[in-house]
């Protein structure tokens, strides 16, 4: 969040400086207000209060200005100047309040309304509003105080608002990058990537290696689903490379290009310059998995499970994992350990089934199938698996009814299977004729 910085008064004189943030546009000429004329020695209260101020000793220009308060309540230059004071010393109750005084005596003083406005911005923008468009209406050429409407528009959730002002702000000055940002990214959250591109691009022109503007444009181009986003990245990160979750778009788009050593060069690069998290520890087993690098999957999964021995999914996938590498006494082992954790997860329980059935126990097999059609209807392969149970478990009338089942699911969609299933219930058929 950048530092807001305030406008404030010289004695007897209303300076109309509206650089309140940090970076503001330039060019932006001043128009100095009418002098009130005060008593001696009163004057001298108000220039004793400007050299504190000018040194930096806000402290110390309270008294004076109050001393003026006392003699001149209705003096509105005064509040204000004391409402800066107490805003430098983060006093911002006791500032609102004068600058409120301020406004109550003088309703075209445009620096107050605009002072109030930003004290208000952070902490309660809708209140900010009216202020903050009372400013707008006093500087009708300047371009900050546009601005800072459009943000307590945006903070209060009135983007349509929001997108006017940041628009007309962009009228009157269309070379600032700051406020091209602001609009691109309210475009981008109403759902127009388009026109959020262009004002990133414009806001890059002004500014190249301007971070939320490059970031802006990596996102609306990823929104559009435009292969450049990939690139967009990737010159954001070369000016925030600390940015784990962009550079997990990277990882993804890479990804999805089936470009694996580039995902795992980007991976290295992330997990080399901070601490290896869980995500990307997930992110570069997905990578070795499309490789089919399997012990390597493994071994990442179970280095992410050192770091979160409670993620469920961790131990599941390190399950999966080692069921397609024959390994079933370790994948039950895993599987047991994500159930653990979420007994009611069917894929769980479904992996579980396939090792227990791959192993050769049957019966447990069986039971894990009961537990998953507890919480879904069995489909054809369910039912296919329970009758190879059944039929090698010597049950014949559970399978013939189970390899049934199956055809009459499948439609002819697994051809194999419903050969199979079709001998097999020839075969079962005779056995129980030859029973009777």
């Amino acid at each position: 969040m950048m530092a807001l910085r305030f406008t404030f008064l010289r004695a007897g004189l209303l300076l109309a400086a509206i650089s309140v943030f940090a970076g503001a546009a330039q060019g932006q000429t001043p128009a100095p207000a009418k002098t009130q004329k005060v008593p001696n020695p009163l004057n001298d209260l108000l220039d004793e209060a400007q050299a504190d101020i000018n040194k930096n000793d806000f402290e110390g220009a309270i008294a004076p200005l109050r001393k003026f308060l006392a003699e001149k309540p209705d003096v509105a230059y005064a509040h204000f100047q004391l409402g800066y004071v107490f805003t430098a010393l983060k006093r911002f109750d006791e500032a609102r309040g004068e600058y409120e005084k301020a406004i109550a005596r003088d309703p075209k003083m445009a620096e107050a309304q605009l002072n109030l406005g930003i004290l208000l911005l952070e902490k309660n923008p809708a209140a900010a509003i009216a202020p903050l468009q009372k400013a707008e209406e006093l500087l009708p050429s300047q371009s900050r105080a546009r601005f800072l409407l459009g943000l307590a528009q945006e903070r209060s959730g009135d983007l349509t608002a929001a997108v006017d002002s940041f628009e007309g702000a962009s009228r009157l000055d269309p070379k600032d990058p700051e406020i091209l940002v602001h609009l691109g990214a309210i475009y981008l959250r109403n759902g127009q990537p388009a026109k959020a591109e262009e004002q990133f691009r414009r806001a890059l022109e002004l500014q190249p290696q301007s971070p939320a503007a490059l970031q802006g444009l990596a996102q609306s181009l990823e929104a559009q689903k435009k292969p450049e986003a990939a690139k967009a990245y990737r010159q954001y990160l070369a000016v925030q490379p600390g940015d784990q979750g962009a550079r997990a778009h990277v990882i993804h788009e890479l990804m999805d290009q089936q470009q694996y050593d580039a995902a795992l060069a980007e991976l290295d690069t992330a997990m080399t310059s901070a601490a290896p998290t869980v995500e990307f520890l997930k992110l570069r087993a997905d990578v070795l998995i499309s490789q089919k690098k399997y012990n390597e999957a493994a071994a990442t999964l179970i280095q992410a499970i050192a770091l979160a021995p409670t993620d469920a999914q961790l131990h599941g996938g390190l399950g999966r994992i080692y069921l397609g590498m024959k390994d079933y006494s370790a994948a039950e082992k895993e599987l047991k350990a994500a159930l653990q954790l979420e007994r009611n997860n069917t894929v769980y329980w479904k992996d579980l089934s396939t090792t227990y059935y791959l192993a050769g126990n049957y019966p447990a097999t069986l039971t894990a199938l009961d537990v998953v059609a507890k919480g879904e209807t069995p489909m054809a392969g369910t039912w296919f698996l329970r009758a190879l149970c059944y039929d090698k478990l010597g049950q014949a009338q559970p399978a013939l009814e189970a390899y049934r089942h199956f055809l009459e699911l499948d439609q002819d969609r697994n051809p194999d299977q419903v050969w199979q299933a079709t001998q097999r219930i020839h075969v079962l058929e005779k056995m129980a004729d030859k029973k009777k």
